[in-house]
């Protein structure tokens, strides 16, 4: 039986919220977590919109993460 092991070389995470301080720390658990698989924060992007049905600002983020080097 052989196994066979691969890295991610490339990652890329999506998070929503509707305080800018539960998608921070959504963000910042998913980052520990990925320190386990070998993979950095490469990019950022972060998105904010009113939702109409509930009457907040929905916050949303899309991180990327590549293998560190």
């Amino acid at each position: 039986m052989n196994f066979q092991l691969d890295l991610f070389e490339n990652k890329v995470e999506l998070f929503e919220a509707y305080d800018l301080k539960s998608l921070e720390k959504q963000i910042e658990t998913q980052i520990t977590n990925n320190q386990a698989l070998l993979l950095d924060v490469s990019s950022i992007q972060y998105q904010v919109t009113f939702h109409p049905n509930i009457g907040k600002m929905l916050y949303s983020a899309a991180v990327h993460f590549k293998l560190k080097k």
